[in-house]
């Protein structure tokens, strides 16, 4: 087995050591705060594009940098050591609902830069921050068929998934990220082609970043949309020796307990990163979604009172201020304990 040799991020896997990570919050429930409209989202550049634009939220890198970067610039302060590139969406595949395929690469590289612009601007030799590049799952999937009557038909193929993915990366790659996030993995299969391509794309530049991996367990059944069981998805993905394996979305922290437990238990050779919503949908909250910053921050500091942590954070109706809280509480407990690293070849470049 060759040595591990990262040339960004390296010194990540020795602050996991030290202590529980902080990972931001929700983009998109922070943007909707601007209450941006379809002029907004366009700008002067797409004007004149045949397709409505609005709630297009990756494609503000380019038409509303600053909103972004206004929006980065508020998680750090609240104590986010890791914050993740405004790219869910910004793929060949997922942009094509948008006819802007052909933009989506200069998302990724404008994203990137924006982010590495506020993880520098807060960083200090004692408290380095970082940036994630974020590659979500596409509105696509590999392995369920989009048509009830015809259970082979599909949308996508695994080929098209990884080029989407591969020219996403090299676009964060070149804007400057310190590690790569596959999350909100509904699909196995789509996140083997993020992976595939990563590891083609690492292998070409030379440049080997460190990779968090982080499904979403839909329901009450305990599986990820596509059907594999929470063991079941780790031993799907972990050949890619990621840097931590989590879960994100769908559920607030509570529903999601039993199965970060499970997590913690089946990887007990990577960190775990845990990233929920806040709670359930609620039309009628300021957020839309139910649970206020101390509610959240008090699950994730059972979370990390248990010892099921590494990296915590929130994903859909979290803000600055459940950061913020989330930090707070959970900086009182030792990080969780990762058996037979490996990572133990690491050589910083």
């Amino acid at each position: 087995m060759h040595a591990l040799t990262y040339t960004r991020g390296a010194a990540l896997p020795g602050i996991l050591q030290q202590r529980i990570v902080i990972i931001d919050g929700a983009m998109g429930t922070l943007i909707q705060r601007y209450g941006l409209g379809e002029a907004e989202f366009r700008g002067e550049r797409f004007r004149d594009h045949a397709k409505d634009l609005k709630g297009n939220n990756d494609l503000l890198v380019l038409t509303r940098p600053q909103v972004v970067r206004e929006i980065h610039d508020a998680y750090l302060a609240a104590g986010a050591d890791i914050i993740e590139t405004n790219t869910f969406g910004a793929t060949r595949i997922a942009q094509s609902d948008y006819a802007l395929e052909e933009a989506a690469r200069e998302m990724n590289v404008a994203a990137a830069r924006i982010a590495r612009e506020a993880a520098d601007a807060a960083s200090t030799p004692q408290r380095p921050r970082f940036v994630a590049g974020a590659l979500g799952p596409t509105p696509r999937t590999a392995s369920i068929s989009p048509d009830v009557n015809d259970p082979g038909a599909r949308n996508t193929s695994f080929d098209e998934l990884r080029a989407a993915y591969h020219e996403q990366a090299s676009g964060l790659l070149e804007g400057g990220v310190d590690l790569f996030l596959v999350e909100t993995i509904f699909d196995t299969l789509n996140a083997k082609a993020a992976i595939f391509a990563l590891e083609e794309l690492m292998d070409t530049t030379g440049q080997r970043l460190p990779v968090i991996v982080s499904g979403t367990v839909t329901d009450a059944s305990g599986r990820i949309l596509s059907g594999q069981t929470v063991p079941a998805f780790w031993h799907s993905v972990r050949h890619a020796r990621p840097l931590a394996v989590g879960l994100n979305c769908a559920l607030g922290a509570a529903l999601m307990r039993p199965y970060l437990e499970e997590l913690s238990k089946v990887a007990g050779d990577t960190w775990i990163s845990c990233y929920p919503n806040a709670g359930l949908p609620n039309p009628m909250s300021e957020t839309g979604f139910d649970e206020t910053p101390a509610v959240t921050g008090a699950l994730l500091e059972e979370f990390a009172r248990a010892g099921f942590l590494n990296i915590a954070g929130g994903c859909c109706g979290t803000t600055p201020q459940h950061i913020a809280e989330i930090a707070r509480r959970v900086s009182a407990y030792r990080p969780r304990h990762r058996q037979d690293p490996l990572f133990s070849e690491l050589v910083p470049a």
